[in-house]
Parts: structure tokens; sequence; C-alpha cells
């Protein structure tokens, strides 16, 4: 975790290969809150009742992750894939299950829009298992949950539990976990819970948990939450990892201070090639941060899933991701949607490759898929101009 007071330095932090420190000219200020349920007064915060149950939820999930993981070699039961051969666990139906109880208590009127639904719950014979580890993390007085009410839950949010009929509506987004094959492989690849709420196509809070975020080396912690409030910046915390609170202060995160392409650090998603992207006509990649050409630009090595990597620049640790679309593949706005909010809150800019906004209108009736033109563009903010005149300039040759 950044701590800082007056000065641009870091604290002693442990870092995985992917998480190299930022070089000092490119450190921003980072401030401290002393723990309290939000890192700003409630009356700054229109949404701060739901920010706060979205604080919960995602912290109940994430401890989810952690007890599922720990068990899941154990049991290959556990582990299934769906008909696009993307793998799912239990984590993921029980995340989305837990989440939606939760939200449900305070605001049943609410819709969710999320990726799963309980159709391979039941095909695949994981229902008492889903419900058990659900039960185990719910609120207090759930211990009383049926199969049923688990399963109603999870479909809550799947495809056809809502029909927004093309008019304003507010709704939460929820991916109970981006990166499930980073999930699967180990301690080193990363993967998110994320949960944002939406309101009349603005997102206006997100909430963002990655149980194996590297922590800090002085107590052994891993794992981090990050928060987001329109107009109230992006802040982060530990997880705790024993006893299941978030603990600690509140510290506020920026974005790099990079305004030069070539010293920017990139990632691209883990299906991508760098060569396939339009800024390769200008810069090779490189993973090694010493020693770089000329024309060389630092890639961080990949980590699974995209909310990850918007993590990674709203905390400052990378400069700019780019997400090129594919004809063959749809973009899901569970994906995009808390991400935004936390780029955009640390002084970021995310925008498709022709320089709009992301619409999460234009899914009209389910608000499921996106349509960013080209792809994707996530950075700092002072570099976004450059980037999108680097892409218009080589579209005509990809």
């Amino acid at each position: 975790m950044y701590i800082l007071d007056t000065g641009a330095q870091f604290s002693a932090v442990r870092f995985s290969p992917v998480f190299n420190p930022p070089p000092t000219s490119l450190r921003r200020r980072y401030f401290i809150v002393r723990a309290t349920n939000l890192p700003f007064p409630k009356h700054q915060a229109k949404y701060h009742k739901e920010l706060e149950v979205a604080i919960d939820a995602v912290d109940r999930a994430c401890r989810l992750c952690v007890d599922v993981k720990r068990s899941l070699f154990s049991s290959k039961e556990k582990i299934v894939e769906k008909n696009d051969q993307t793998p799912v666990t239990i984590a993921d139906f029980g995340v989305q299950a837990l989440v939606s109880l939760e939200l449900s208590k305070l605001f049943p009127s609410i819709p969710l829009v999320a990726e799963e639904d309980s159709h391979f719950v039941r095909a695949n014979n994981l229902v008492s298992s889903v419900v058990s580890e659900v039960k185990s993390k719910a609120s207090i007085g759930d211990n009383q949950l049926s199969d049923a009410d688990v399963l109603e839950a999870i479909d809550r949010g799947g495809k056809d539990a809502y029909t927004f009929c093309n008019k304003p509506a507010t709704y939460w987004v929820l991916d109970p976990i981006d990166g499930t094959r980073g999930f699967l492989k180990g301690d080193e690849a990363l993967y998110v819970v994320g949960l944002a709420l939406v309101v009349d196509n603005e997102i206006v809070l997100g909430v963002m948990g990655c149980p194996n975020w590297p922590g800090d080396s002085s107590d052994r912690s891993t794992g981090t939450l990050m928060l987001s409030h329109i107009g109230c910046g992006t802040w982060t915390k530990k997880l705790q990892s024993v006893s299941g609170k978030v603990t600690g202060d509140w510290t506020r995160c920026f974005v790099d201070a990079c305004v030069l392409v070539n010293k920017a650090r990139f990632c691209i998603q883990e299906s991508q090639t760098w060569e396939s992207l339009p800024l390769s006509g200008f810069f090779d990649a490189s993973t090694v941060s010493e020693d770089l050409k000329h024309k060389e630009i630092l890639l961080l090595p990949t980590c699974c899933g995209s909310l990850c990597k918007y993590l990674m620049v709203a905390s400052g640790r990378a400069s700019v991701f780019l997400l090129r679309a594919k004809t063959q593949r749809t973009i899901k706005s569970w994906d995009h949607a808390v991400g935004i909010i936390c780029v955009h809150e640390a002084g970021g800019k995310v925008t498709d490759w022709e320089g709009d906004e992301i619409n999460l209108e234009e899914d009209q009736s389910e608000r499921r898929l996106i349509f960013p033109a080209g792809g994707v563009v996530v950075s700092n903010g002072s570099l976004h101009n450059q980037i999108l005149e680097m892409i218009s300039s080589a579209s005509p040759t990809l």
C-alpha cells in the first residue's frame, strides 16, 4: 500500500514481478485517512448508503473466494467449463448469490446485471457446494437460506432477469470473479470481484476487491479493496485475511504522472499480442524494465481479466491499458463498469479508440454488452490524446 504524508516516497512494499514500483518521476502524492466506514464524510457522497452496502458485500465475496480457492484443488468437481470454454467455479456462483442477497436486503428494487445464472449450478450438481459457501459468508440471520433462495439470488442477475425497455435506469453491475483463469492458476495471478452502481447511464460508485493483491511485507498481508464514489475520489485499504473485515486506513489513489508515451507502463489483455495493437507500429515492447531501447515501451506481465488492469492504472502501477475489440467476441459491461469509475476518480480517462466515452446504454434492453469503437483505452489522462492520435494514424494499416 502507498502510505505518504508529505512527500512522494513509497513505504516498504513487497512487489511481485508485475508490480514494479513506478519511477520517482511518475509518483503522485498519496493521502491517508484514519480507518472509518468511508474515507470521506457521508454528506459529500450522495450514494453513501449504497456504497457502504457494496463495500460489505464485496468484502464478504472476497472471503468466500479465498476459502474456495484454498480447497479448490482437493475437489475437482468445483471447476466446470461454460459453453464458451471459459472456466467457472463454485466461487463465481457463490459470489453472485452472496452479493445479490446482500444488495437485495436494503435495495430490493434495484436490478442486478451480472455474469452467471443458475443453469450451470443445477446442471453440474454444484447446488449444495454453492449454498454451503454462501451460508458461511452471508449476514447474520441467513443461516436458514434454502437452496431455492440461493439459486434465485444467482438468477436475479442473469440474462433474462430484467428488461430495461430503453429507459434511463438505476442498476448494479457485478463481475463475480474477473479473471477466473487467474483464480485457478495460483497466488501470483490476480483476480477481482467488481461491483458498480449505474444511475441514468452514469457510473456513480464502484468497489473492487482483489484478495491476492501484493501487500505489506511487514505484516505479510495480501489483498486490497478499492472504492470510488463520483466526486469523492478513489481509495484503497487492505483486506484482512483472517477475521474477515477490511482493516487499516484508507489511502487515496491517483494515476501516475507519466507524460511521455515511451516512458509509460502498458497493460494488454493476455489473449492479445503487442503486435496486434496500433502502437506496435511506433514502439516495440519489452517486459524487462532495465535498458529499454529508444523505441521500446515497458509491457507489464499480464494478469488475467480486465479489472486487474483498471486497478493497476487507478493505483498508479500502470500508465495505460489497451484492449482491442474483436469481431468474434462481445465485450461485457461487467468487465469494465467498476474499473471506469475507479480510473476516472483517480484522475485518469477511459474511452473507446475514437475518443468517445463508453456508453452503457447501447445494449438498450439488457445493459449486458458494450460496443466501444475499435476497443478501449484506459490511461492516466495525460497520455490519452497522444495514444488516440497514434491509434488513429495507424488504423488504416490494421
